[in-house]
């Protein structure tokens, strides 16, 4: 069962209809919380940039029916954590540290010594 069902079911010319749209339309592209006048009210709704949408067109009957439908979930997606206060600072860039000497191996200290080797190899 729907939490809520707004359905509104009247005559209307074409220019109401296409206001009606315009209307529908202006809600899509502002996105976020909207108020969209539905001419017996007005209906307040929160609009993602994400949404799934619907187009059916039923001919028969001597009748064309066209449908326009655009579902969203109710919940707002999980967005990535903004910023604390804290986080925002700037971290001066790190430079490369190139040490003016080459490190020397001393005895105990279990590094390797950078010895030049020659090329040849050992039979």
């Amino acid at each position: 069962m729907a939490d809520l069902k707004f359905e509104q079911k009247r005559p209307m010319s074409r220019l109401e209809a296409a206001d009606q749209l315009m209307a529908f339309a202006e809600a899509l592209r502002e996105g976020g919380e909207t108020d969209v006048d539905l001419g017996s009210g007005t209906l307040s709704l929160r609009i993602p940039d994400d949404l799934r949408s619907e187009i059916e067109i039923e001919v028969g009957d001597g009748e064309i029916e066209l449908e326009i439908e655009f579902k969203w979930p109710i919940r707002r997606t999980p967005a990535a954590p903004s910023p604390t206060p804290s986080s925002t600072k700037e971290t001066p860039a790190r430079r490369k540290r190139t040490p003016a000497k080459p490190e020397r191996s001393t005895p105990g200290t279990g590094r390797k010594t950078n010895t030049k080797r020659s090329a040849t190899r050992k039979s």
